[in-house]
């Protein structure tokens, strides 16, 4: 079902709103759609969360596991491109594959290019959940984009996200 009515009055307006009453001089704009992007990024990890959740597995988890899978067979990883990629840090990176790893979904080996050095391959069966749960989080994702927007607007929505993107992130 698609609907591309615009709500006439949602929260982040009345912030503005809030704002414009008590400093008329601001311009809210840039309030407004970081406040929305935000509030979706918030809403949409729950829902996303909630569609893994079937596979024994939060956001974080997901994200590690499908990392792997992304970089292709043999679908091996260092710690360190795992973090770089993720934006966490390393204690949060090893708390996330010791519980993986304790599941079977991953296995951490020597690096046989760097005596110091780890290396984090998918298991088979991390392979075969990260695969089914990534059909599960995108389920949850188009059902949103195709509850407001047709698919020119999601089209448009991500193009202009990306050049907002591509200005803003370090």
């Amino acid at each position: 079902m698609e609907s591309t009515e615009t709500p006439a009055h949602d929260a982040v307006d009345a912030i503005t709103d809030q704002w414009a009453a008590v400093r008329p001089d601001l311009d809210t704009v840039p309030m407004a759609v970081f406040g929305r992007i935000y509030r979706l990024a918030a809403a949409m990890r729950g829902r996303v969360d909630k569609a893994y959740a079937p596979y024994g597995m939060a956001l974080g988890e997901f994200d590690v596991l499908a990392t792997l899978r992304r970089s292709g067979e043999p679908y091996t990883l260092s710690p360190r491109e795992l973090t770089a990629t993720l934006m966490i840090t390393t204690g949060g990176m090893t708390g996330r594959l010791d519980k993986l790893e304790k599941a079977g979904l991953l296995s951490r080996s020597p690096d046989p290019h760097d005596r110091r050095g780890l290396r984090v391959t998918l298991s088979e069966r991390g392979r075969e959940l990260v695969d089914q749960a990534v059909g599960a989080g995108l389920a949850r994702q188009r059902d949103a984009l195709e509850s407001a927007l047709t698919p020119e607007e999601a089209e448009q929505l991500a193009g202009l996200l990306r050049k907002l993107l591509a200005t803003t992130a370090g």
